[in-house]
């Protein structure tokens, strides 16, 4: 059964209100909506698995090689002798490397393990340091690039409190990602109570109504008892549209000498059809941030003046995979230089380590 809500509101568009002119234009965006959702529901399989074939590979041979990287690095300042502004160098690419390893999802258990410890030990390292400035001590000791990471790690255990460390700038944009999560789940949360409750007097107004069991005439029976069964099955599936289209066509039936809907009605409709709009609004957001797989911060789909489209993360996938490609091959290139001294001193010297 199928219902055109916004035909049955009024026939006749030049004598709508401006309210009902409203309410019409926020049900064509829900039409368009539900027609987006069904597309990007099928676009979403595909596209991951489109992903997996494609991008993933290359993010495991790219991390597998960032890590021959962070591990020729850390040997290297173990065994050689550097200026300390070489080694300031070494920190911080052996820092930066240990960031993006230890939250990939491809490296091998023992790859994860080596990467905490470093990660760890730098942790230790620099909230050794501020504890220093802190006292307001003359001078502040560098690590000794001889030293074994044990050695190291042990004296600092002894210093350091690492439950007070703080991670800065990292730190903060996890508080502001949580913060922004936090406002999207509530909003969402207030959009499914109205939605709750606009179902359920929508779907109880349209029982209350075409009940077979009031019918007299037979043949207006079976048409109420088909008209409830399409009602409970949308009530059981929360589709709050479909009611909406169902208690208008129910209304309009019961008198012909109505001939558009109060005022009341109007805008009962639509704060019930704004909970919908906001519903599928986070549905196709939810979808679009999961094949968000670089995690750069995305435009609003809905929200934008240039939406997001379908096409666009196919386009996106083939120029990310070409992008890693090009990556692969340069941090390949580094990573041969860094196998012998001369060539590390050369990147380091060059500035491009």
């Amino acid at each position: 059964m199928s219902f055109d809500l916004k035909l049955s509101v009024q026939q006749d568009s030049q004598n709508l209100s401006p309210q009902q002119k409203k309410l019409n234009r926020l049900i064509e965006q829900i039409e368009q909506q539900k027609i987006q959702l069904t597309a990007w529901q099928k676009a979403q399989a595909e596209i991951q698995q489109q992903a997996r074939k494609t991008l993933v590979p290359i993010y495991t041979e790219l991390h597998n090689i960032l890590f021959q990287q962070l591990e020729q690095l850390w040997n290297s300042l173990q065994r050689y002798e550097f200026s300390k502004a070489d080694i300031a160098q070494l920190d911080n690419k052996i820092q930066n490397l240990a960031a993006i390893l230890k939250i990939s999802q491809v490296l091998s258990e023992q790859q994860k393990l080596k990467v905490i410890q470093i990660d760890h030990f730098y942790q230790q390292h620099t909230e050794h340091n501020q504890a220093k400035k802190n006292k307001k001590k003359p001078t502040i000791k560098s690590h000794d690039p001889t030293e074994t990471y044990d050695q190291h790690l042990n004296h600092e255990q002894a210093e350091v409190d690492l439950d007070g460390y703080e991670y800065d700038t990292h730190q903060h944009e996890v508080e502001r990602e949580q913060h922004r999560l936090n406002r999207q789940k509530q909003k969402r949360e207030q959009a499914q109570k109205m939605a709750d409750q606009s179902l359920k007097t929508v779907y109880l107004k349209i029982a209350s109504i075409i009940h077979p069991d009031r019918e007299q005439d037979e043949q207006l029976k079976v048409e109420k008892t088909e008209m409830l069964q399409h009602a409970n099955a949308a009530y059981e599936k929360q589709d709050l549209f479909y009611l909406l289209k169902l208690q208008i066509q129910v209304e309009q039936n019961r008198g012909v000498a109505q001939k558009s809907l109060s005022n009341e009605q109007v805008k009962f409709y639509k704060l019930a059809l704004d909970a919908q709009k906001q519903q599928l609004d986070a549905q196709i957001d939810d979808i679009i941030e999961s094949l968000n797989w670089t995690k750069q911060p995305n435009s609003k789909a809905q929200n934008s003046s240039n939406p997001i489209q379908i096409a666009d993360l196919y386009k996106k996938l083939d120029a990310d995979c070409a992008e890693l490609k090009q990556q692969v091959k340069r941090e390949k290139e580094r990573l041969k230089y860094m196998g012998k001294l001369k060539g590390l001193e050369m990147l380091l010297g060059n500035g491009v380590l």
